[in-house]
């Protein structure tokens, strides 16, 4: 994908803004969910930027945590209201720390064209996309004031941490395709769990990838439970790097992490074959995470996630092979055994 550039968008429809913006603040996104079905393609792309927008709130390290609770409030009251976003997103235009990324600005300052489309979808779809930003706020302004410097104090409060960062989504993106499919509706329930550990799996290997660069903004997502049967304190982590009793405790969470991605391979397998789409959506983001947790687990020392970064050619392969075999059940289990191979 080329480099994204900022551009004059004031020609564009909401919904060609929509595709734009999206390759500015995710180009995996904007890869991967063009995959889905047609009809989902605009809804869940725009449920996504408005998570972007939550996202852009909580991690300013300028805002204060009064004012991202308010402008979080806010954000989820323009989903349920028929107000315009211009004086939110011009207020908050104002406090955002200087260094926040032009896409991100630019997504604030168009935010009426994202309501815009959203305000266009169903009522059962604005419920779900609306039901999922608010928990995903909920939980991020809780955790915003009871950020752990520390670490988390067990796989629990990992559990829940993770579910509102990422296993809302999963669940989301599970209603938002049943209520559209049918067939897939028949199995939601089965879909739900599995939905909420595919996210803790994805939020897991993001969470280790980011061990450093969290440690640089003082804060830690590791739960003491693991580390402490191996006699580290994570209140000392900047000085755990090399040790390998803490290798220990990072490979054990690969473990968990390995688990839940396992949890998302049945999910995508109970996906209907006709659904190919869908499929490749779900065996593109297992199959990423899978090659960053191998990377992980083989160099648990690693100091910056550059490091651990999987290489353009391994992700094009599980692009190509999953587009071959993704209707294939068989396949599918025996290409991503071999790709976790070597995983605890």
């Amino acid at each position: 994908m080329k480099r994204f550039r900022l551009t004059d968008t004031s020609d564009y429809t909401d919904s060609e803004y929509q595709d734009y913006i999206l390759q500015g603040v995710s180009r995996t996104f904007a890869l991967t969910i063009p995959q889905l079905s047609k009809d989902l393609v605009q809804v869940v792309g725009n449920a996504y930027l408005w998570c972007r927008m939550a996202d852009t709130i909580e991690d300013d390290p300028q805002v204060s945590l009064a004012l991202k609770g308010q402008f979080s409030h806010q954000l989820t009251g323009l989903l349920e209201s028929q107000e315009s976003t211009a004086a939110w997103a011009a207020e908050l235009q104002r406090q955002l720390h200087r260094d926040t990324a032009p896409a991100e600005l630019d997504l604030i300052a168009n935010s009426q064209r994202i309501l815009n489309l959203f305000r266009s979808f169903s009522p059962t779809q604005q419920s779900i996309i609306q039901q999922c930003v608010t928990t995903m706020v909920q939980g991020m302004m809780h955790y915003q004031a009871h950020q752990p410097r520390s670490g988390l104090p067990n796989i629990p409060a990992l559990n829940d941490y993770c579910y509102h960062v990422a296993g809302i989504v999963g669940e989301m993106l599970t209603l938002l395709y049943c209520d559209y499919s049918s067939k897939l509706r028949h199995s939601q329930a089965q879909l739900m769990p599995l939905a909420v550990s595919f996210g803790q799996g994805l939020q897991m290997t993001n969470i280790l990838k980011d061990i450093w660069q969290d440690q640089d903004r003082e804060i830690c997502w590791l739960p003491q439970d693991v580390f402490s049967k191996y006699n580290i304190e994570l209140q000392v982590l900047s000085k755990q790097r090399t040790n390998p009793d803490f290798h220990r405790g990072v490979r054990e969470l690969v473990a968990i992490a390995h688990g839940h991605l396992q949890d998302a391979l049945s999910y995508t397998l109970m996906i209907p074959k006709a659904e190919q789409g869908y499929r490749n959506f779900c065996l593109w983001a297992i199959g990423m995470a899978l090659l960053t947790l191998k990377n992980i687990n083989k160099q648990p020392d690693f100091q910056q996630s550059s490091q651990i970064k999987i290489s353009h050619n391994k992700v094009k392969i599980i692009f190509v092979v999953t587009r071959f075999i993704g209707r294939s059940n068989g396949l599918v289990k025996l290409f991503f055994k071999r790709v976790a191979r070597g995983l605890p």
